[in-house]
Parts: C-alpha cells; structure tokens; sequence
C-alpha cells in the first residue's frame, strides 16, 4: 500500500512536470507566431517582386543586357 507521503511526492513531481510542460508549450506557441508573422512578410515581399516583375516587363523596352552588367565591367 501507498503511503500519503509517496502519494503527495508523486502529486508533486506531477505538477512539476505540468509546469514544465505549459511553459515550453508557450514557448513554442510564440516561436509559431514569430514564424507565421515572417511567413507573411516574405509572401508580401514576394507579391511586391513579383508584380515590380510583371510591370517591368510590361514596359515595351527591350532588355539590353549590358545595361545589367554591374559597373565593374
């Protein structure tokens, strides 16, 4: 049989490890906000190249591709 002190160890370490586990879960929780907030962000930036893309090449001019060299050459 169990004493009440073994029950009250384990209740205790039980409670511990509840503790242990709410806080990582919040952790974790703020790590998939941080994520999802730069998820978004670089679907914005995408969207933005892309429609700079689009408009660029709607342009009419022809692409000359010495005017992409960079400088140095």
């Amino acid at each position: 049989m169990t004493s009440p002190t073994d029950i009250e160890r384990r209740l205790e370490a039980l409670e511990i490890k509840a503790s242990f586990t709410e806080d990582v879960v919040d952790k974790l929780d703020q790590i998939i906000i941080r994520q999802q907030q730069t998820i978004d962000a670089l679907i914005a930036q995408v969207r933005d190249l892309r429609d700079q893309s689009a408009s660029a090449s709607e342009g009419g001019a022809a692409r000359n591709l010495r005017d992409e060299l960079p400088p140095h050459y």
